[in-house]
């Protein structure tokens, strides 16, 4: 189990040039120092949410050895490890099997708006939630994901065919995530709908949506400026593997190439 001791502090408040940091700069981080910090597992400087949630790990700004030695005893050999704003490649005996490039887009004029037939999505949907995550692939969406915060679903004939919902979660701002639609009920704009009500739920927090998209996936950006999000900052987004042998410490020794895979970054 993680070891249970206090939270490390936030991220610096002002980055390399002197400038104020900004909460989206490192998200996991800020998620994880702030209102998903009942989440938090931790070793030394690293901090990730339990497996079931979601994969996202969070590094201080310039992670050094044991940052990522740590991450290793808390992962575990041969674990998968997702990271957002990734700036500092792991050592070199770990395996990258993803690397992207992304972009990260908040709220700049959304028509945010309740939406008559959104249904509340919990624990009890969460079968019919991966059933429909397995057919769309929208991204990392576990089996304890839900409890990140509101999802939202639209259902057809009894079967849920569209979600949207939110994950990561700054202190002031929160992440629309998990979005998908059927291919059965595509081209209705029942993920635009979806995404203003998740945004409005958020607005009435008294906080500001924003989200993440791969770059590659033109469409789904093309979707967000149209809703009103705009573009804040180009960010990376990594998936390595632990070396699948490491000390007693925790510390990677050998260049062992462990196994697992990790989802497509999703919206």
């Amino acid at each position: 189990m993680p070891e249970a001791t206090p939270l490390p502090a936030p991220l610096s408040a002002h980055g390399p040039g002197g400038e104020q940091a900004h909460p989206l700069d490192n998200p996991s981080w800020s998620s994880l120092t702030g209102p998903h910090a009942h989440f938090a597992e931790r070793r030394g400087r690293i901090l990730r949410y339990p497996p079931d949630v979601t994969p996202w790990l969070a590094l201080p700004e310039r992670p050094d050895a044991q940052d990522w030695a740590d991450v290793a005893a808390l992962s575990g050999p041969g674990a998968s490890v997702a990271i957002t704003a990734f700036q500092e490649p792991p050592p070199a005996d770990w395996e990258i099997v993803f690397h992207a490039e992304g972009v990260q887009m908040v709220d700049q004029d959304v028509d945010a708006a309740p939406d008559p037939q959104a249904v509340r999505l919990g624990p009890a949907d969460v079968p019919e939630m991966l059933e429909l995550v397995e057919r769309t692939r929208p991204g990392p969406f576990l089996p304890r994901t839900v409890e990140l915060g509101t999802y939202l679903g639209i259902r057809r004939s009894g079967i849920l065919v569209a979600m949207a919902g939110e994950r990561l979660h700054p202190t002031g701002w929160t992440e629309i995530s998990g979005v998908c639609t059927d291919d059965s009920v595509r081209g209705q704009g029942l993920a635009s709908r979806l995404i203003r009500a998740v945004a409005h739920g958020i607005r009435e927090r008294g906080e500001t949506p924003f989200l993440h998209a791969a770059a590659s996936n033109t469409g789904a950006v093309r979707l967000y400026e149209n809703l009103g999000f705009a573009l804040r900052r180009r960010t990376s987004f990594l998936g390595a593997v632990v070396p699948a042998r490491t000390g007693a410490d925790g510390d990677a020794r050998t260049p062992d190439r462990g196994t697992g895979s990790l989802e497509q970054v999703g919206r």
